[in-house]
């Protein structure tokens, strides 16, 4: 996944239209496993490396500390997503015939320039 999107987001949908993936869904889409803010999908999510810099959500978001680093969708991390998913933190995408689309099935790009230690404590985005 890379970035996830905290209690903080006010639902503007600013960042939604910036992903160059399409891996942000508003409050309310069945996909959606939180309530009153947007999702990214951890299994979608590529930091947007080979599309920008920087993650383009986090540009563009008005609000402080709603857009954070998470770990990288890798296979180091597919217990992580595994467990979150089994908690409701996260809702992979079930595949009819590839099954659940953890890192296992498919990992995606990275910023390996972004420590573990920003990753676990989830630092904001927008100070990369």
């Amino acid at each position: 996944m890379a970035v996830k999107i905290t209690e903080e987001c006010i639902s503007c949908e600013a960042c939604a239209s910036e992903c160059p993936v399409a891996a942000i869904l508003p409050d309310g889409n069945e996909k959606n496993p939180k309530d009153g803010i947007l999702y990214v999908k951890p299994e979608s999510c590529v930091e947007c490396v080979d599309h920008a810099e920087t993650p383009r959500c986090a540009e563009a978001c008005p609000t402080e500390g709603a857009i954070v680093w998470d770990m990288p969708y890798t296979v180091d991390f597919n217990s992580y997503y595994l467990s979150g998913n089994e908690k409701g933190e996260y809702k992979i995408r079930e595949h009819k015939s590839k099954g659940l689309m953890l890192p296992e099935v498919k990992e995606q790009k990275f910023r390996a320039d972004i420590t573990m230690a920003s990753r676990e404590g989830h630092a904001n985005v927008s100070d990369f």
